[in-house]
């Protein structure tokens, strides 16, 4: 890994002031009346949300996850046109594997941590320094301490940021990289452009397909089922979307203005994109999940969400006539996850698929859940590829 000039060194230091201006906030919330049905039934459960801020406001330190954050190196990356802050962990050993992690929305780098000391130093956890990989975590534009962008960004786009980073300025001649959510998405359209450099991609959801993908290779019927479960996703679950791909400027007000009324947007998905309608909490510490919202309360909450035009139009998933992921892929699925799971032969239309593995419990955010999991199925996949 080399240093260039675009790769500027960076700590966190957020003011006090704008920490006492949080918490006075959060200090006058006014809360809304309960729905009726389940605490969950209706959105963001208000007795979760009642536990949430207690914390927040008594117990919850920032200043402990800061020094988290810089334990690692850090830098903003001067890419096209932003600043990117992306973590950086260099792997044990002479020749750890460099991997970039992209996390999605509502996801930061939060939920990928637990996976980095694992990845770049198995000798701490029963493996070899062998199996070690120099670790990037980058945030997504307007996420935390990366640059919102001007305007909206395909994720395509953002791919093409991230090869410019692993290869033009941190020097990588070779790197392997993961995703998850629009992670994914981001990971997969590298997988078709082929940046220079990258080796493989892993994802732990498959997103690309062609609109003519049946038309000359008619589906089998495990492969209709799965067409007719993307098209059949519940009403309630497509609402977001919509309101980030068309609405986005009206949500800002709300989630700009109020902590509260962010943490309630984002914190409905780490329910039910994990434990569905189950009336319990979301299996995650609530410091991971204050955390996760802080990056977004830092950052620009709405640009994140911007990308979501090309979900609504389909542009994000949809590939052209003739294009393919083409860099071998690995999927390592969760059955619980919102995103249908499909059948591998669905998937083979789209990837170069090397590996797929469907993982016996998880849903949505599998580093935060199952980051041992995760880790392992990196590393499968890296062997069965016999990248050094």
């Amino acid at each position: 890994m080399t240093r260039h000039p675009a790769a500027e060194p960076f700590r966190a230091e957020i003011p006090d002031e704008v920490l006492a201006d949080l918490r006075e906030r959060l200090a006058r919330i006014r809360w809304p009346k309960p729905a009726r049905g389940g605490d969950w039934a209706m959105g963001t459960s208000l007795p979760f949300m009642r536990r949430v801020v207690a914390r927040w406001l008594d117990g919850y330190d920032w200043r402990a996850w800061e020094a988290r954050f810089n334990s690692f190196e850090q830098y903003r990356i001067g890419v096209g046109g932003v600043r990117i802050h992306a973590l950086v962990e260099r792997g044990s050993g002479p020749a750890p594997m460099p991997i970039v992690l992209t996390h999605g929305w509502p996801g930061s780098p939060v939920e990928l941590l637990k996976m980095v000391e694992p990845l770049a130093h198995p000798e701490r956890f029963g493996g070899t320094v062998d199996e070690a990989f120099t670790v990037v975590i980058p945030s997504l534009p307007g996420c935390g301490f990366s640059d919102a962008p001007t305007e909206p960004i395909s994720p395509r786009e953002v791919g093409r940021l991230w090869a410019e980073m692993m290869g033009e300025v941190f020097g990588f001649e070779g790197y392997m990289a993961h995703g998850g959510d629009w992670g994914a998405v981001i990971t997969s359209w590298m997988a078709v452009d082929r940046p220079r450099g990258l080796l493989a991609a892993h994802l732990n959801t498959a997103v690309l397909a062609a609109p003519s993908t049946f038309v000359s290779d008619p589906p089998t019927p495990e492969e209709g089922a799965h067409v007719e479960r993307l098209t059949t996703l519940p009403e309630e679950e497509k609402a977001y979307q919509l309101v980030h791909g068309y609405r986005p400027q009206s949500l800002a007000f709300a989630v700009h203005d109020s902590p509260v009324g962010l943490a309630g947007w984002i914190l409905e998905k780490f329910h039910n994109w994990t434990v569905g309608k189950a009336e319990v909490d979301p299996p995650f510490d609530l410091d991971d999940l204050i955390t996760n919202v802080m990056l977004y309360w830092l950052g620009d909450a709405q640009a994140v969400s911007w990308m979501y035009r090309y979900m609504v139009d389909w542009s994000a998933f949809t590939l052209a006539e003739g294009e393919y992921a083409s860099v071998p892929c690995g999927f390592c699925l969760f059955p619980d996850d919102i995103a249908p799971v499909p059948p591998e032969a669905f998937a083979r239309r789209s990837y170069n698929v090397a590996h797929y593995r469907l993982e016996p419990h998880g849903g949505h955010f599998p580093g935060l859940e199952h980051p041992r999991e995760l880790v392992d199925d990196i590393r499968r996949f890296r062997t069965g590829l016999g990248l050094g």
